[in-house]
């Protein structure tokens, strides 16, 4: 039964739910769940349906998302609408879908940016960002009566703080709900949340946990505390480190322990069914898995960590080796967290955790409805180790004792020691500092808003909660960035207030998410129209518009210039160029930026009417281009470029690409040339992880239950099935073959086509003839185009034959291959045989 049926009447008097009814139909609606509530709980409920604030700072895995729910069942009563805001658009995405089952699709919608589903619903699941961006240009009038704001320690983050506290200075009519495990002293909350909204401000905290925690200070090895967590029954453990690579290299290195059970391996297998591991890492991680130890990290696919996180809910797993991606709204039972250690390298320099960060990662032990009790335990240095094993072996001998040679940490090497680990376990996270920011967007959404503008932004520069020194230095930026703005004639100043009281108003309209999806998405269509439609390259031209404007993947840009260094250090070597000058040279050497001085020159033009978009950074880049260019798929991309463990950003920035040019690039800008890339981009994105795409497309289509559910969609549909995307696949597929054949790599080709018979012996053999009549073969967009690719269907696979594109034109030679459907559809890419490189009559 949904919640919603368990809704109270209003009162005949106040024309309100009485608080004791909402009180009383919500814990009915709890009881028949088979929930009950903890003390905590039921004292912030009694202060929800009394229409106070609430922050609330209980531990993890006390049952804060259930007051959430309490929260907006109080509003939906009231006919209030309600907003929950996320820090991250994973955990929007999985609040609407867990509010969809409680209240039903009609009344929750979503807007993450890049998503938006029913957003005229009573409850709406949003970004931080989304919030503040309706708290500014709305302000005190915003159609919002209560938030419930879910980690709210993001308030602190230097970059995005600032739309935690937003809505805070410019919603006075709201009911606030803070939500946080480690939230520090509060009394500042309290405060000023009571003296802007006029309403009590209640805090309910309980540092008891509904599962205890046991700490501990291992000084033996990482494996022997490992087997001895195992052996004591402490499993599920989940070993923490700090980079990816190490989290990797330690559970590869647990597979010479038993782990698992036969049985239980057995159970794994049965579990993973028919699931897709792709080549690299996906090897990798099935052969871990099966073992019965998982890897999680942000640089995974999205199907692989929820392999991982469905595998551990199951109890299948008893060892994770992963960064503390675990730490962010993820529901995993674990039962020990195993730290490796107390520091981290934060992008700047190496530090010891502070003490919200180790509650957070440690607050993942012991799960409600798990587990009646969760550990912790915190690796010692290594050398701290050793010298605790030297002298457990010195004895009670004083002499060895004063022999003994204490070995010291390593230069630059920042230690931790037993009492570092003790402060830690004993202090409360650190009191949340202000991360107030002023910038374009902020004072275009304000003036857009009707009334006196000044006012307006006098109020949130000077009444937020910064110190005085910061306020004005925000006032001082304000004032500039308004000059700026006036001076381009993106606002313009009134002699008389308008209708609406505005004494200075917006020249230009803004889109509802201004600033928050791609901020330089408006560049991108005017950037779009400057290229020339007849261009052969118009379609990759269009393709590199729009990867300029997204985010930088950096480890793939990274790896780029790695890559091209390292070729280009190859041919200057043997080229005779001296040490110092190829030095020097390879300064010059980055990533590919495709039109980078067109798309430059624009970018300078446009910002001089758009002063806001300098706040954004144009980025030439080519990743989609580049992988098409290639003509790889996306297992040979990867491995090309050496991206096995950050597949997982490689696929994200893929889809935002495909999302991108769907959403930005005009029906009427789209050549059929530049369809079919899209169809090929989607189609990839899809074959590699379909949650990436399906989740986006169920969130579009909210009503359509044909669309698969991310969270239990493991097969994407028939690659066949999406005919257009197929033939780019083959047409690419074929191409890197022609690529391979004129740069004479035959290793490559044989790589590729050993199994079907066709070594690099018979390449370069089939080959030999082609090269005593022709210099070369073509490999320009002539080459790749639709033109010199005949395709012959048949019921179970097709007959394609690749023409070289020849210097003299004769077009007489190429290569013919079977394309097997059906081995196609099962790997998810283009399956094919070559039978033959020759020349046709």
């Amino acid at each position: 039964m949904m919640l919603t049926d368990h809704l109270p009447a209003a009162d005949p008097g106040t024309g309100d739910p009485d608080p004791d009814a909402l009180l009383e139909a919500f814990t009915e609606w709890t009881t028949g769940q088979g929930i009950e509530l903890y003390p905590a709980q039921e004292e912030a409920l009694m202060e929800v349906v009394t229409g106070a604030n609430l922050i609330l700072s209980t531990p993890t895995g006390s049952g804060k998302s259930l007051v959430a729910t309490g929260a907006h069942f109080t509003a939906l009563a009231a006919g209030k609408r309600t907003f929950y805001t996320a820090p991250i658009k994973a955990l929007v995405s999985e609040k609407f879908f867990s509010l969809v089952e409680v209240f039903g699709a009609d009344n929750v919608g979503m807007m993450t940016g890049d998503s938006s589903v029913n957003a005229d619903a009573p409850i709406i699941c949003c970004t931080a960002e989304i919030l503040a961006n309706i708290a500014l240009r709305d302000g005190a009038d915003a159609d919002v009566d209560q938030v419930v704001m879910d980690e709210f320690h993001f308030y602190a983050e230097p970059e995005r703080g600032w739309a935690w506290q937003v809505p805070l200075l410019e919603l006075p009519r709201v009911q606030f709900v803070l939500m946080s495990a480690t939230l520090g002293d509060v009394t500042f909350f309290r405060d000023d949340l009571t003296r802007r909204t006029g309403r009590e401000t209640a805090v309910v905290t309980s540092a008891e946990r509904p599962i205890p925690l046991t700490f501990r200070y291992a000084k033996t090895p990482l494996h022997e505390t490992i087997e001895e967590l195992l052996a004591g029954q402490q499993a599920p453990i989940y070993v923490v480190y700090f980079n990816q690579a190490s989290a990797l290299e330690q559970a590869q290195a647990l597979m010479s322990v038993k782990v698992a059970s036969r049985e239980q391996r057995d159970r794994i297998a049965e579990a993973i069914g028919d699931f897709r591991f792709t080549a690299g890492f996906g090897k990798t991680l099935s052969r871990l898995v099966r073992h019965g130890i998982g890897v999680h990290h942000a640089g995974m696919l999205p199907k692989y960590r929820r392999l991982v996180e469905q595998l551990a809910q199951a109890g299948l797993l008893k060892v994770i080796c992963g960064t503390d991606t675990l730490g962010v709204g993820i529901n995993v039972p674990i039962r020990t967290v195993l730290l490796t250690g107390l520091t981290k390298f934060d992008g700047t320099r190496t530090r010891h955790l502070k003490a919200r960060e180790f509650h957070q990662i440690a607050g993942r032990a012991g799960r409600a409805g798990y587990d009646t009790a969760g550990y912790v335990e915190v690796q010692a240095p290594e050398h701290e180790i050793e010298n605790e094993r030297a002298l457990a072996k010195a004895g009670d001998d004083p002499k060895k004792k004063r022999k003994l040679v204490r070995k010291k940490a390593p230069e630059g090497f920042v230690s931790w020691s037993e009492k570092t680990f003790e402060k830690l376990v004993a202090a409360e996270p650190e009191p949340l500092r202000s991360s107030f920011q002023v910038n374009h967007a902020m004072l275009l959404n304000v003036i857009n808003r009707p009334g006196d503008a000044f006012a307006a932004m006098k109020h949130l520069l000077t009444d937020n909660h910064e110190d005085r020194a910061a306020q004005r230095r925000h006032v001082l930026r304000a004032i500039a960035i308004y000059r700026a703005l006036l001076a381009a004639g993106v606002v313009e100043q009134l002699d008389e207030p308008d209708e609406q009281g505005r004494r200075v108003r917006l020249t230009v309209d803004l889109q509802f998410d201004f600033a928050l999806n791609q901020p330089l998405s408006p560049f991108a269509l005017a950037a779009v129209e400057l290229l020339d439609r007849e261009s052969p390259s118009y379609p990759l031209d269009v393709l590199s518009v729009i990867e300029s404007t997204l985010d930088d993947p950096r480890q793939v840009l990274s790896a780029q210039q790695f890559k091209a260094r390292g070729e280009a250090v190859a041919q200057m070597k043997a080229d005779g160029i001296e040490y110092d000058e190829r030095m020097e040279l390879l300064e010059e050497i980055t990533h590919p930026k495709p039109l980078e001085e067109l798309l430059d020159a624009a970018y300078e033009t446009y910002r001089k009417g758009h002063p806001w978009v300098g706040e954004h950074e144009l980025s030439p880049k080519s990743v989609a281009r580049d992988m098409y260019e290639r003509a790889m798929n996306f297992v040979e991309y990867v491995g090309h470029y050496g991206l096995a463990r950050s597949e997982g950003l490689v696929l994200r920035y893929l889809a935002d690409v495909y999302k991108a040019l769907r959403h930005t690039v005009p029906d009427d800008a789209k050549t059929e040339e530049l369809t079919d890339i899209i169809e090929w981009l989607g189609e990839l994105v899809r074959q590699v992880d379909s949650s990436l795409l399906d989740e986006w497309e169920k969130l579009r289509h909210p009503g359509d239950e044909d669309v698969p559910a991310a969270a239990t969609e493991q097969q994407p549909e028939r690659i066949t099935a999406n005919e257009r995307a197929f033939r780019v696949q083959v047409r690419n597929a074929l191409f890197r073959r022609v690529e391979l054949a004129a740069r004479r790599r035959y290793d490559e080709l044989g790589e590729l086509d050993a199994e079907s018979g066709w070594d690099a012996d018979a390449w370069a053999d089939a080959l030999e003839d082609y090269f005593a009549e022709h210099d070369e073969i073509g490999t320009g967009l002539d080459a790749r185009g639709p033109a010199l690719l005949m395709i012959t269907e048949e019921a179970d696979r097709w007959r394609v034959r690749q023409i070289f594109d020849d210097p003299e034109g004769d077009r007489d030679w190429g290569v013919s291959a079977e394309v097997d459907l059906a081995a196609s559809d099962e790997a998810g890419h283009a399956v094919l045989r070559i039978t033959a490189v020759d020349r046709l009559d």
